[in-house]
């Protein structure tokens, strides 16, 4: 999704027409986005889902109204639902710093961190257990400790009476003075365990802190706040032994020392890193069975951004639409199947949509979706602004031919006169305004005129695409005729579809000129008089693609399928 930061509103609503939009699609947006707003319910935000033409442009100019929000793609991302504030340790961590965070914030996964929050690596309870968990065919690495004595001293919260080289990192093996001192050290002499390499974990015992001095420990932890006295403490100076003092028993002391662990050896490097930008259809395969519990979100530089967890997944996303004159997912903005659709104001057929909760849907047999907007004002006794009432008149007019397509309804004319009234704008004049604004095939290349307003349905198993442009007069339709052609046929290749078509109406005189790239039996099966080129039909009288060509067309292809000579090809997969 494109351009959703750039509104104040919090978790606002997109009011989004359907793709390749029309003046309706674009009106429609804008008039019930402004609804909402007088009606109180604030966070609407007018949107489409693709380019703008001469015609929207012209209306929009006219009554001062800006452009809606581009939306690209609305399916959820990783940024919508990571966590963005992580916890993170950093890579010269403790485990007991690791345990501490684990356990005050009930999580199971930590990103390591280095300088610049740039990943190292992750740690797990399960990965961090396996420092603390005996290994009982090397019982020496039950005793060894990588880690500092500025550690161990602020792991274990203790006193320091001496402290030599307390920031170097080093490897220490534990022993317990708990024993007679002949036995305790003849011990020590089987398992090569050197002197200066060994923190002694020791009580009162005067014999075992002397001897252990004389023999050069690295270090004496002194248990349960017992003291050292002077003599002895005077030697572990002048031998460069490091005394601390721990608040604990022996059993505890020796079990939160070995928390002091540095993380760096169980850290575990080999992650899934992904980008914030990616879709959480894709991400969800990368949890599959056995895959690690979160994924972490980084940058292309590969600093820390969020981290995403199954749970995440799981949520709801917090974009929500209202779907205005379409109600078709292959008219949709990309990804709407993917988010919260809460409402559909249309005027077309009903379409195969599946929401998974109750939504309001109206749907009205008018002339143009601001005809519906427009009596929703109406209705709750609001009166649009000037402004307000010009963008639906616009739409109104653009979608019924000023009311002279064979949609228009009485109540068509009806609100077109109540939106007359409030704008201060002549129809007449705002209808020569419009549809003089400009040839789209004069304005476009053609691969661009035949996607203009094109919508693409479904009907007995096949996909085909229907065009329509409007134009006074076909003298530009005959100049490009063979360029347009061929563009149709490169929208049919693209689509998979049976056929794709071009209706070019002549605004003057409600006729219409239908072009045609498809399959032969189709095309033979069409029953209006062929002009000039096989591919190209005369429509007297057919303005409306809704009303009368689209009908037309799907009897065509239920008598092929009747006969059984519709052509078997599979609706194309993933593409809408």
């Amino acid at each position: 999704m494109t351009s959703a930061s750039s509104s104040s509103a919090q978790n606002p609503i997109f009011v989004v027409g359907h793709r390749n939009p029309d003046a309706d699609s674009i009106c429609s947006a804008i008039a019930y986005a402004a609804f909402k707003e007088m009606r109180g319910e604030r966070g609407y935000i007018a949107a489409r889902c693709g380019n703008s033409n001469a015609r929207i442009d012209t209306i929009l100019s006219r009554f001062q109204q800006p452009l809606p929000l581009y939306l690209s793609d609305v399916s959820p991302r990783v940024r919508d639902l990571m966590v963005k504030d992580v916890l993170a340790l950093d890579e010269h961590a403790t485990c007991a710093e690791a345990l501490g965070v684990f356990d005050r914030h009930d999580i199971r996964v930590l990103p390591v961190t280095g300088a610049g929050r740039q990943i190292v690596g992750t740690i797990s309870l399960s990965t961090l257990g396996s420092v603390f968990i005996p290994r009982l065919t090397e019982p020496k690495r039950l005793r060894l400790v990588r880690t500092s004595l500025a550690n161990i001293a602020r792991t274990l919260d203790a006193e320091t009476l001496h402290v030599v080289a307390p920031q170097k990192i080093e490897e220490f093996y534990l022993r317990l003075g708990t024993m007679d001192i002949s036995s305790f050290w003849s011990i020590s002499i089987q398992e090569n365990i050197p002197a200066e390499n060994s923190i002694v974990i020791v009580g009162d015992r005067r014999d075992v802190q002397r001897r252990s001095i004389e023999l050069g420990v690295r270090a004496i932890v002194i248990t349960s706040k017992l003291g050292i006295d002077d003599e002895t403490l005077a030697l572990a100076r002048a031998r460069g032994t490091s005394i601390l003092i721990s608040p604990y028993d022996s059993a505890t002391t020796s079990w939160v020392v070995r928390t002091a662990s540095m993380l760096d050896r169980v850290v575990e490097r080999n992650f899934i890193a992904i980008d914030a930008d990616m879709r959480i259809a894709d991400v969800r395969k990368k949890f599959a069975s056995g895959a690690p519990h979160a994924l972490l979100v980084t940058t292309d530089r590969g600093q820390l951004e969020g981290i995403l967890t199954k749970t995440d997944v799981l949520r709801p996303t917090q974009t929500r639409l209202v779907l205005v004159d379409h109600n078709e997912m292959s008219q949709a903005v990309p990804g709407a199947d993917e988010v919260t659709i809460t409402e559909i104001i249309d005027h077309h057929r009903l379409g195969a949509l599946n929401t998974p909760q109750p939504i309001l849907f109206l749907n009205e047999p008018v002339g143009s979706t601001c005809t519906i907007i427009a009596d929703l004002f109406r209705r709750d006794g609001l009166r649009p602004s000037p402004a307000i009432a010009g963008i639906m008149m616009s739409g109104l007019i653009s979608d019924t031919l000023h009311l002279h397509g064979p949609t228009t309804t009485a109540k068509d004319a009806d609100i077109l006169a109540w939106l007359a009234e409030i704008s201060g704008v002549n129809s007449g004049e705002l209808a020569d305004q419009i549809f003089n604004s400009g040839s789209v095939i004069l304005a476009n290349p053609p691969e661009t005129v035949v996607r203009s307003d094109h919508k693409i349905y479904e009907e007995a198993g096949v996909r085909f695409a229907v065009a329509q442009v409007e134009e006074l007069g076909f003298g530009n339709f005959w100049q490009h005729a063979k360029p347009l052609a061929a563009a149709l046929q490169e929208l049919r290749n693209e689509e998979d579809l049976l056929f794709a078509a071009l209706l070019v109406t002549d605004i003057n005189t409600q006729n219409s000129l239908l072009l045609v790239k498809g399959d032969s039996q189709f095309i033979a099966r069409i029953s209006y008089t062929h002009v000039e080129q096989d591919e190209i039909f005369d429509l007297p009288g057919v303005v409306s693609r809704k009303k009368q060509l689209i009908p037309y067309l799907t009897s065509v292809l239920k008598e092929m399928v009747a006969d059984g000579t519709l052509p078997t090809l599979a609706v194309a997969s993933g593409r809408r």
